[in-house]
């Protein structure tokens, strides 16, 4: 049996978000919602499930056929709960797991390579306290044990 190859961020990686907003803007981009997620951006907002959905989210298409949950976005790309009157994040305190746990998601973390991609958009990465790798892990599992909502159709 062939031993399991460390992932690169073996040693840990350092980052701390600077609130720089480059995450949350001018991209067009899907931020993806469980039902922790809506239910704590509903209680934040005051706002019940259905009527939270309908002003907030959209249903993208997904590769098994179905559709997921997002977050709409607004018509230049920033996220439906970027503000200037917050110089950033509305919600921030209530934000989905997928922006908490920015940049450990699976993609981002899926080499080297993907990781100083993603760096070169984000000035926290590289820069503020070491996380550890048992730290990078319990954003993964975070994400995998709150499910994206999604429906068939």
């Amino acid at each position: 049996m062939a031993a399991q190859k460390r992932p690169f961020y073996a040693r840990g990686l350092r980052f701390s978000c600077t609130r720089c907003s480059a995450c949350c803007r001018y991209d067009s981009g899907f931020v993806f919602l469980s039902g922790q997620d809506v239910s704590r951006l509903g209680a934040a907002l005051g706002a019940g499930y259905e009527e939270f959905t309908g002003a907030f989210c959209r249903w993208v298409p997904s590769e098994n056929g179905g559709e997921r949950l997002s977050l709409k976005e607004k018509s230049n790309y920033d996220c439906i709960f970027w503000s200037p009157e917050k110089d950033g994040c509305s919600v921030y305190e209530a934000r989905p797991v997928q922006c908490r746990a920015f940049p450990f998601w699976p993609s981002v973390l899926q080499s080297e390579k993907n990781w100083e991609l993603t760096a070169s958009g984000c000035p926290g990465m590289g820069r503020g306290p070491l996380q550890s790798p048992n730290s990078i892990k319990k954003w993964l599992v975070w994400r995998q044990n709150e499910p994206i909502i999604s429906r068939s159709i």
